[in-house]
């Protein structure tokens, strides 16, 4: 099952990895289709569907990274079946987006967007979380760009395609609706410590309403 280590999974205390999972020193790299080239002054971040007034937001590249930097110590689940241990994720949580363009009261989920029209699902629960984070650095450098570069998400307490590479925005959503790997036959929750990696594993009440 792993080393024992006291980590946080969601509110609750964990002393070993998730079922199914096994200590990885490295970080490879994982991901689908070829890795986007930055241009910095193409590049923005942004906020829309069910917003608390109806409006758009839109940040520059620029002015994303200037919003107030946090970082938080979690672990990182891939469903390939790999973990990653305490490491340290430098970014902007994604609690200060809900602040400064917050979603309509009755947004249940929230869709996240990133390069190419890949798309990844979540509960609001689960993005407001506190340490979910849009992670710009790693152990303290810049992301590479096969790891994500400039932007990526990281919801430590879900399987990590759950946060997307090379994000560009997130759509508030007032029902639940399939991401990119959803839709492909992955679970639509993705919790490491149920096991949840595959959409024949969900119950009542895991995926959207048909």
């Amino acid at each position: 099952m792993g080393q024992p280590v006291e980590r946080e999974s969601g509110e609750e205390a964990v002393t070993e990895l998730p079922p199914g999972q096994r200590l990885q020193r490295g970080w490879p790299v994982t991901h689908y289709g070829p890795v986007p080239k930055f241009r910095p002054e193409r590049w923005d971040f942004r906020v829309f569907g069910a917003t608390a007034d109806g409006e758009k937001s839109s940040w520059n590249h620029e002015e994303f990274t200037a919003l107030p930097y946090a970082s938080v110590m979690v672990d990182l689940h891939c469903v390939t079946k790999f973990s990653m241990l305490g490491a340290e994720w430098g970014g902007i949580p994604a609690r200060t987006i809900l602040e400064i363009a917050p979603p309509a009261p009755h947004v249940t989920h929230v869709m996240v967007w990133a390069e190419y029209g890949f798309s990844s699902n979540l509960r609001l629960a689960d993005f407001a979380a506190e340490r979910t984070i849009f992670a710009t650095h790693k152990d303290g450098e810049l992301l590479t760009a096969e790891h994500g570069f400039p932007l990526r998400l990281v919801v430590p307490h879900l399987y990590a395609w759950k946060g997307p590479k090379w994000v560009r925005g997130i759509e508030y959503m007032t029902a639940d609706r399939r991401g990119f790997w959803e839709e492909r036959g992955y679970h639509n929750i993705g919790d490491p410590w149920k096991e949840q990696r595959y959409s024949y594993q969900e119950g009542p009440g895991d995926g959207p309403e048909l």
